[in-house]
């Protein structure tokens, strides 16, 4: 008898053929997808570990053919040595509950790998024992803490609001009538001329009870300026008829004996004095085509931005500095500056940036408008000439 003649397990030749491919038990469970309590099994030939008995031959092929052995041979030997019958679905043997009755029956193995309550099988730590006491007795402290906190606040907030009445041995009441006292009539006649004392008058008596606010004269305020006063009916200067009588001449023989007399030309006619500088015209804005406009002042705040209607206008206020305008459509906008037109603000559909509005710039800048290149501007300031005309 030679070292050939020995015949070798299922086992054993699977095992030493894992051991050759350098792969452990959990190696061959993620490539093949396969439970490693599975994979011990079949080495041992112990079908009871499997749950369901019809996937028992596909699992021995699978593990046979991961190996490089004959998954045939490997299945007849897995049958031999551990007593397996191949059940096709519809018998009971392969139903899963046949299965447990069979693993009950049959005599448990000792493989440590095959036993998932081994030692060295690490297991979920449980809920117990994560608690810890102290941390217990810290959380019932603060819940009663807290208890404690909401009964006082609440005790406090009911005394607070509690009223109680108390009882009084005697109620108040009315010791006169007020009116028994007031000053009347009867007091008066009660009163006799020859005791000596002179009787108080009616009104005397009643600025007693009189109050004190009326005592003060009402201030109330002017309702117009002062301007609006007429010297000749208030003040020092009421009762004046002519003006002769206002009439004021003071001594300018030596002042207007050294500053020679302004004398004007012969057939010219005197100029009167100007004192205020002339208004600026008004720069009227108007559209002869719907445009896009914003109006913006000096310090960045918009006053006027609307899309002005054909034929709509606006006209600009004054200010002190000139604002600045932004108009989309710029070809169809034009300005009016007592009466003359000039413009457009841009060229075609384009969008013209901070034109300065005033009329110093937009003289300036633009020429007066040619009414031959825009037959909507020509009717509209037809019409417009036409409204003037009639208005005057």
């Amino acid at each position: 008898m030679g070292f050939d003649d020995f015949d070798l397990r299922l086992g054993d030749v699977m095992r030493g053929e894992r051991a050759t491919l350098g792969k452990s038990l959990l190696d061959v469970q993620r490539e093949l997808k396969i439970k490693a309590t599975y994979i011990s099994a079949i080495e041992n030939a112990d079908p009871s570990a499997f749950e369901t008995q019809g996937f028992v031959a596909g699992y021995v092929r699978s593990y046979a053919r991961y190996l490089g052995l004959d998954p045939e041979w490997a299945f007849d030997r897995f049958c031999k040595e551990g007593n397996f019958e191949t059940a096709h679905g519809m018998s009971p043997a392969a139903s899963a509950s046949q299965a447990r009755a069979e693993k009950k029956t049959k005599p448990v193995t000792h493989d440590p790998l095959a036993d998932p309550d081994a030692v060295f099988v690490p297991r979920a730590e449980k809920f117990w024992s994560r608690l810890e006491p102290g941390a217990i007795g810290s959380v019932l402290v603060l819940i009663m803490l807290i208890s404690f906190i909401g009964y006082g606040g609440f005790s406090v907030f009911r005394a607070v609001q509690k009223v109680e009445l108390a009882p009084v041995e005697q109620a108040p009441g009315v010791g006169t009538d007020i009116s028994e006292i007031s000053p009347g009539a009867d007091v008066l006649a009660a009163a006799d001329g020859s005791s000596g004392i002179d009787a108080p008058t009616i009104d005397a008596l009643d600025r007693l009870y009189r109050p004190r606010s009326l005592d003060v004269p009402v201030m109330e305020p002017r309702d117009g300026p002062i301007a609006s006063l007429d010297p000749l009916d208030v003040g020092t200067l009421a009762g004046a008829q002519n003006d002769s009588e206002l009439a004021y001449e003071p001594d300018l023989a030596p002042v207007q004996a050294d500053v020679p007399a302004i004398q004007s030309a012969p057939g010219q006619e005197t100029q009167p004095v100007q004192v205020l500088a002339s208004a600026a015209p008004d720069v009227v804005l108007f559209a002869v085509r719907p445009s896009w406009v914003r109006i913006q002042a000096a310090d960045g705040a918009v006053i006027f931005e609307k899309i002005l209607d054909a034929g709509e206008k606006y006209v600009l206020p004054k200010t002190q500095e000139p604002p600045l305008l932004r108009v989309g459509n710029a070809g169809s906008v034009y300005f009016t500056l007592n009466g003359v037109t000039y413009g457009p603000a841009g060229v075609g559909p384009s969008v013209a940036k901070n034109v300065v509005l005033s009329p110093e710039a937009l003289k300036e800048k633009y020429a007066e408008a040619d009414l031959s290149k825009d037959e909507d501007l020509a009717r509209f300031v037809a019409v417009a000439q036409a409204e003037g005309a009639s208005g005057n």
